[in-house]
């Protein structure tokens, strides 16, 4: 057990309440400090992308007992649902028989995780502007305005969960040898929703994810509890087809009807949510160090914010909490290696979801429309469901495994060359499930492993 201290957490979102949780049963007092009111007291402001918990948010949460309670506003996805033009409905599997990633509405989530932290003794400050931090001391700078009067809080430890905007990584940016990029896509996203039918059943299959790739641009639906789908449109901010582009309800319902056209019926309030809801950015988001001596922690976003196309932005901060929480039960009272062990665990990590997630964009746009990566993905599970020891695919391994993001990634590149090589066999089409393929495979595996 450590010696319990004074600890604050700036930001209440999912990485800053579930690691409250985590520092409160570990005996310490737990203060949590947002800017923007008690988000159980307010409606989203249709700038949401749905969540996709999968094995690495799970075991975060079931450590402390809490998956239970969060898989009741959960809903099983196993499958991606590919929409294209004027062809039949195609489905994609994610992994084996019983594998599914769950959708969860952020917000329910959101405040599910604040309900729970608060019942667990953690105190909550909204509505308070933190300005400032004082590395050094670990003390918060807290005031109504940045230029006026601040009040000065002491603290033992502060960790900034603040988002990809942080406050706290904004003060740790200015020492020396601090090393920070962000990266805009040039796609933006907005939300649109497809309402429950009439007695609460969903309007398309609750049990996939729903994508319609074009290209550049791509629609997305994932179910919720109650019925209703949260649809996210990612496209270019300008060009030919763009949000820029779509300037009034004509042109709006002439581009659906052209490009998704299955989701005329669905849909209802198209027009009203598309120039309702705000284009929101896509941004990632690097940095290092982490830590400021065993003083101050960024963790989740704050420190790696990433596109959400893997659906692992969560996935990613939950696991943050995991490696910590590791570090803290082997290394006791020693903070500074903690914090030092904690980032240097998690900082290739968290490149390597970083690209991964970049990676993905291109796959849901694109590629699940493509007739020789449905191929691909064929020969893919059918060679790893004979042969488990010897392959297993890239997207079990980021999201039905706890393995390193950073492995599964290399091994994914090397996946990806030996697969090119496969798809260029005469006659694979027919042949793809034989022997001949099986073991050219296996001899490919061997050769790449030297």
């Amino acid at each position: 057990m450590q010696t319990p201290i004074k600890i604050a957490i700036v930001g209440s979102g999912l990485v800053g309440s579930l690691l409250a949780i985590y520092l409160k049963r570990a005996g310490h007092t737990v203060h949590v400090y947002d800017r923007s009111q008690d988000i159980r007291t307010v409606q989203f402001s249709g700038r949401s992308i749905n969540l996709a918990m999968s094995h690495r948010g799970w075991r975060a949460l079931d450590h402390l007992g809490l998956g239970d309670d969060i898989r009741k506003i959960a809903t099983p996805m196993d499958k991606r649902a590919i929409h294209l033009v004027g062809q039949d409905l195609n489905y994609q599997y994610y992994g084996k028989e019983g594998e599914s990633i769950y959708s969860i509405s952020r917000g329910e989530l959101n405040r599910r995780m604040v309900s729970l932290a608060e019942a667990e003794g953690v105190e909550f400050f909204f509505e308070t502007r933190i300005w400032d931090v004082d590395l050094a001391t670990a003390t918060l700078h807290t005031g109504e305005t940045e230029r006026g009067n601040w009040t000065d809080i002491k603290y033992d430890k502060v960790f900034g969960a603040d988002g990809a905007f942080s406050r706290i990584r904004h003060r740790m940016q200015r020492q020396n040898r601090f090393d920070y990029s962000q990266q805009f896509l040039n796609v933006g996203y907005k939300e649109l929703n497809i309402p429950a039918n009439e007695y609460g059943t969903h309007k398309l299959d609750k049990n996939s994810f729903h994508i319609w790739p074009r290209q550049e641009f791509m629609l997305i639906a994932m179910p919720n509890i109650g019925g209703s789908f949260t649809c996210t449109l990612f496209m270019p901010f300008e060009g030919e087809k763009s949000f820029d582009s779509l300037k009034d309800k004509e042109m709006l319902e002439a581009f659906f009807a052209t490009h998704f056209p299955s989701t005329k019926d669905v849909i209802p309030n198209l027009v009203e949510d598309f120039f309702k809801n705000p284009t929101s950015t896509l941004v990632t988001m690097k940095c290092y160090p982490w830590t400021f001596e065993d003083k101050v922690a960024l963790i989740g976003d704050a420190c790696h914010a990433i596109v959400p196309f893997y659906g692992h932005g969560m996935n990613a901060g939950f696991e943050d909490i995991t490696i910590l929480n590791e570090m803290i039960e082997k290394y006791g009272d020693d903070w500074l290696t903690i914090f030092k062990e904690y980032e240097k665990s998690r900082k290739p990590n968290a490149d390597a979801i970083a690209e991964l997630s970049y990676r993905n964009f291109l796959e849901m746009s694109s590629k699940t429309a493509d007739a020789n990566f449905h191929l691909q993905k064929k020969i893919e599970k059918h060679f790893s469901q004979k042969y488990p020891d010897k392959w297993l695919p890239l997207y079990s391994r980021v999201t039905f495994s706890h393995r390193p993001y950073s492995e599964a990634l290399a091994l994914g590149d090397r996946q990806k060359a030996i697969m090119d090589e496969v798809m260029k066999l005469d006659g694979i089409n027919d042949k793809w499930n034989s022997p001949e393929v099986e073991e050219h495979i296996i001899a490919l595996l061997a050769e790449k492993a030297e």
